[in-house]
């Protein structure tokens, strides 16, 4: 999805704009297209996002939707100089969005529109920086297929390619319209034109013709009716009259026809580097020529475009006491993230990418609100007023984007990454035990994770069996068959299976990514004693984070709960919740005694049982007396919930080490659906 954006400054919202996405405060648009909205938006520290939000028309759309979660598996797997990093998504929110780095500055086309074309430094710093990224994205094993101006921004610390909204993987893997060609014409391959296919090399063909564009100001092929040029693009040479004598030379090793006489983005970027440190010599002197230094700070040096401070990011500050408020809930995030329960993704290789572009609003103008599920007017903690100090309730659908373990590994032994066909019965026919040490050991490590989780619910005597399948890259963990077993026991397989087997398969991944052949798994039950048959419970991809990508949107869900209720054969487990429904009821009935909700007061209905496959706490009540019926009586037991068991989970994980629960999750009663309603969830700081 292409968002044209004015002149890269941030426009007024508009009637209908939401004040919040995810855990943005929205300020502003930054562009909008057929696609979507990109909202200009604060996170908590003050960090300056580009939030992209779908229009409701696609979000409708299940093909789009599908495309949309593809954009964010891609784009969370690139990582790379020059690129734009990918910061937090819910795809499957009712409105889904993405939000990244926000990045100041003009696209390329609008920049030459304004200024004209590039020059000198700045120029080879175009192509180096532009070749840069696509090497990255290429050795992600990701094909970005929408190489041009637009989506190129031409930032203070450098350029910035963006949008993988039809990207692809390298290995073929996509989703998209049957016989729709992909891309915009005047900056699509010979090949693609021809035959459909978009490669890295397509990529490069684009990148040639983006150069030459940046360097005269005038498209190679020229303009006209797409027909037109895509009959130039496959038939005549490009102009590249105007284009540096050196430069031109390395263009024409972008621009064959036939792609496989094309150089890669990677020998683009080795070469384009020379060609920069040669002109800084040519400017310097030979005397006066640095010590060698990395390309990024050549490129940074040669770079040579005016910041834009856009007026509009300073927002009003907010009264000390408010400002305070915010400190303590920054810290309490940070707290979070040290222990694990920040829910957005960043590495310290994008901030530092981000903080080249001057991306962080001054703390003197910032305004860093805390997202936040619930109203101002309502409370925080039981009987607490919203404005008194206290951890941040994160909202709940925003979700961390999971890391690719082999996440710029060139030539990995795993190749079918984002491959999401469902294993065949015949692929797990076909695995056997496991053969080589690699592969006991990984045995090893599934079955003693598996293990673990399964003996707090008195469930070990449900013995996996892994075996491999090395054709189809695929660990197969195999239960049963075991007679009379509970519905729930088989769900809990499944789920302690997927955490087990993503976990060994993603450090394997990481650890040896040029040697282990096996990413995905399929968690299978046999139907029967003695019955070879086995029905498949699910499947997955390894990623580093699997709690993200297995659970998705984690806020408590109907199997974490069914997990809970079964009844805990781990004594610190019944200790523990035991002491947390007596403090829920000792707080709550503290908190309300003198308050108009004293008749809530509570002594019974209220149960509290663990999730050992996402390391969670789930309360639950039955409500026999409705006492929870209303927005607010909800609002001050969630409250009341995140404040006596996390305490009680923090005082366990600092006494004992195999101490492993420090989510928690609350639900009631539904007297209109006969059903328990979540209405709060969160992690607890350590």
């Amino acid at each position: 999805m292409s968002i044209a954006r004015v002149d890269g400054r941030v426009q007024p919202a508009r009637s209908g704009d939401p004040k919040r996405v995810g855990p943005y405060r929205i300020i502003g648009r930054l562009g909008s297209g057929g696609m979507g909205t990109v909202h200009a938006g604060l996170d908590p520290a003050g960090l300056r996002v580009a939030v992209k939000v779908i229009h409701p028309a696609q979000a409708e759309d299940p093909e789009f939707r599908a495309r949309f979660h593809r954009e964010v598996q891609l784009s969370s797997r690139v990582h790379g100089p020059c690129l734009i990093p990918l910061l937090a998504a819910d795809p499957d929110a009712e409105t889904p969005w993405l939000a990244t780095a926000y990045a100041p500055g003009l696209t390329l086309d609008q920049h030459l529109a304004a200024h004209g074309a590039l020059t000198g430094g700045t120029l080879f710093a175009f192509a180096t920086g532009t070749a840069q990224a696509l090497a990255a994205v290429h050795a992600a094993g990701v094909v970005h297929r929408d190489v041009k101006p637009q989506n190129v921004i031409l930032t203070p610390a450098g350029p910035r390619v963006l949008d993988f909204g039809i990207a692809h993987a390298a290995d073929g893997t996509s989703v998209t319209r049957t016989g729709v060609m992909t891309g915009t014409p005047g900056w699509i391959s010979p090949e693609h034109y021809r035959t459909g296919i978009a490669g890295p090399e397509g990529d490069m063909f684009a990148w040639g013709t983006l150069v030459a564009y940046a360097a005269t100001g005038r498209l190679p092929f020229g303009t006209g009716a797409p027909d037109v040029v895509a009959y130039r693009v496959m038939s005549e040479e490009p102009d590249l009259d105007g284009v540096p004598h050196e430069l031109r030379e390395l263009l024409t090793k972008a621009l064959p026809k036939n792609p496989a006489e094309r150089f890669g983005a990677e020998a683009a970027a080795e070469e384009c580097a020379r060609l920069l440190a040669r002109q800084a010599t040519q400017v310097l002197g030979a005397a006066d020529e640095p010590e060698p230094t990395r390309i990024s700070d050549r490129l940074t040096t040669a770079w040579n475009l005016p910041s834009m401070e856009d007026p509009a990011w300073s927002v009003p500050v907010p009264p000390r006491r408010k400002r305070a408020l915010i400190i303590a809930a920054v810290t309490a995030i940070a707290v979070a993230a040290v222990s694990g329960g920040i829910i957005t993704f960043y590495s310290s290789d994008d901030r530092a990418d981000v903080d080249l572009t001057s991306n962080r609003t001054s703390p003197s103008t910032a305004s860093t609100e805390i997202s936040t599920p619930i109203s101002a007017s309502e409370t925080t903690t039981a009987g607490t007023p919203a404005e008194t100090p206290s951890a941040p309730v994160v909202d709940p659908r925003t979700i961390r984007i999971p890391k690719d373990p082999l996440a710029g590994v060139t030539n990995p032994a795993y190749t079918r990454a984002g491959d999401d066909t469902q294993p065949h019965p015949d692929e797990w026919s076909a695995s056997t035990i496991a053969g080589s040490p690699g592969e006991r050991d990984a045995e090893k490590a599934i079955r003693d994770r598996m293990t673990s989780m399964l003996a707090t619910k008195d469930m070990d005597f449900m013995k996996p069996t892994v075996t491999f399948n090395q054709r189809a890259q695929t660990v197969m963990v195999t239960g049963g068959p075991v007679p009379q077993l509970p519905e729930n026991y088989q769900e809990v397989f499944r789920r302690a299976s997927e955490m087990a087997a993503c976990s060994a398969l993603a450090h394997r991944l990481k650890n040896e990514p040029t040697t282990w052949p096996y990413g995905r798994f399929a968690i299978y039950w046999k139907t029967s004693d003695g019955d070879l048959e086995a029905a498949a419970l699910g499947y997955g991809e390894a990623t580093e984070g699997c709690i993200s990508e297995i659970a998705g949107q984690w806020h408590g869900d109907e199997s974490g709960m069914a997990t809970a209720e079964i009844p805990s054969s781990d004594k610190a487990e019944i200790r523990v919740a035991d002491a947390a429904v007596k403090a829920i009821v000792a707080t709550w009935n503290a908190n309300t005694a003198e308050t108009n909700e004293a008749a809530l007061a509570l002594n019974d209905g209220i149960s509290l049982g663990f999730d050992p496959v996402e390391s969670a706490a789930y309360v639950w009540t039955d409500d026999p007396h409705s006492r929870f019926t209303s927005h607010a009586s909800q609002s001050n037991l969630r409250g009341t919930v995140e404040e006596a068991v996390c305490r009680k989970l923090t005082l366990e994980f600092h006494s004992n080490k195999s101490w492993q629960y420090t989510r928690w999750a609350v639900a009631v009663y539904d007297a209109y659906t006969g059903t328990r309603q979540f209405i709060g969830a969160g992690a607890c700081p350590s």
